[in-house]
Order: structure tokens, then C-alpha cells, then sequence
């Protein structure tokens, strides 16, 4: 699935956007946990030297649900565009910890988040309360079609800029991109 979606750091209350959300189907609250794993013996998988992540293989719990996932994403011009997704549930994320330790993977970086979603035509919107990094919004268009990303993009924008939120430009970098600068982590 390719994942087309702005990210953006929110500099208004939470309270002051659901109002501005109210017209809006709401998907629910649920509290996300994504661990990501690396291999120390290949670079494919690790931050680069700018901690950039290219490739990611991530755990996630939502509620009492689990999940793998693995990612590449895509530039054009050292500008992050779209994410390939390949995501499956899972029955149990203890084994699969167990199945990484055995395969030489290390956890380096956890992301714990209170996500609030919502629905507008072919958008998801999602409020992030990220624990010691702050709070998102996030805009998402998923699809199997092709696509002009850009164009999509440049749509996305455009709806953000009429929900009169206060927010930054867009990131083009993802949490835990913005995790280990803000705590200054390295992988060696």
C-alpha cells in the first residue's frame, strides 16, 4: 500500500482542534506503541549518518492488537515523497521479539502515543500525543492505485491550510526520525 501523508507539529490545544473537528467522523482514541528494530550487521534497517530512515522494521501495539511492519520510503530529491507499507497482524509480539533477538536484531528507538483519528472524504486525520516529543497531525491518503504523489500532496496541504490550525510546514521527517535528534541518539 502506499502511504501518502503530511506530518505536521501542532502548536494549538488539543481541545481547540477537536472543536474544529467536530463535523468530522470520528474513528476513536487508542494508544499506539511502535518499537523499532535494526540489524547491526547490515546498514539497510539503521539511521543514517544524519538519522535518516530509509528502511524500518517496526512492532506495533495498539490496545490489545499487534502487528509487523516494514517500510521504505521514497525521496525525490532528498525529499521524503510516500512510504511502501507491508504491514500484517500478528497473534503474538513476545514471539516475535523472541524471533528478532535469535535473528541478531536490536530494539533502538519507542515510540509511545495517545492517537486521536478521524475521517474526511479520502483522509484520515490523526491528533498525536507523542510522549517526550510533543503533538502531530498527521494527514493521510492510502491507496493501491498509481498516483501523482505530488499532486496528492499539494491536495493535502491545501486541506490543512483550510482547517485554520495553527501547525508548522510540513515535516518530511518521521517520529522517530525526530526521536533520536530530539535525544540526540546514534546508533554506531
Amino acid at each position: 500500500m502506499k502511504e501518502i501523508e503530511i506530518l505536521v507539529e501542532v502548536y494549538e490545544s488539543i481541545d481547540s482542534i477537536k472543536k474544529k473537528f467536530s463535523e468530522f467522523e470520528y474513528l476513536g482514541l487508542k494508544r499506539t506503541v511502535d518499537e523499532y528494530y535494526y540489524d547491526p550487521k547490515r546498514n539497510t534497517l539503521k539511521p543514517d549518518k544524519d538519522n535518516q530512515i530509509n528502511h524500518c522494521l517496526r512492532l506495533r501495539t495498539v490496545n490489545d492488537k499487534y502487528s509487523i511492519t516494514y517500510k521504505d520510503d521514497v525521496f525525490d530529491n532528498g525529499k521524503w515523497l510516500y512510504s511502501n507499507e507491508y504491514e500484517t497482524n500478528i497473534e503474538s509480539i513476545e514471539i516475535l521479539r523472541e524471533i528478532f533477538t535469535k535473528l541478531g536484531l536490536k530494539k533502538f528507538i519507542e515510540i509511545d502515543n495517545l492517537k486521536e483519528a478521524y475521517k474526511y472524504n479520502d483522509y484520515e486525520i490523526v491528533l498525536e500525543n507523542v510522549k517526550d516529543l510533543g503533538l502531530f497531525m498527521e494527514v493521510e491518503y492510502c491507496t493501491t492505485d498509481d498516483v501523482d504523489v505530488k499532486q496528492i500532496k499539494s491536495e493535502i496541504q491545501t486541506f490543512i491550510d483550510k482547517l485554520n490550525i495553527k501547525v508548522s510546514k510540513e515535516l518530511n521527517i518521521g517520529k522517530p526520525e525526530m526521536y533520536l535528534k530530539k535525544h540526540n541518539i546514534k546508533l554506531k
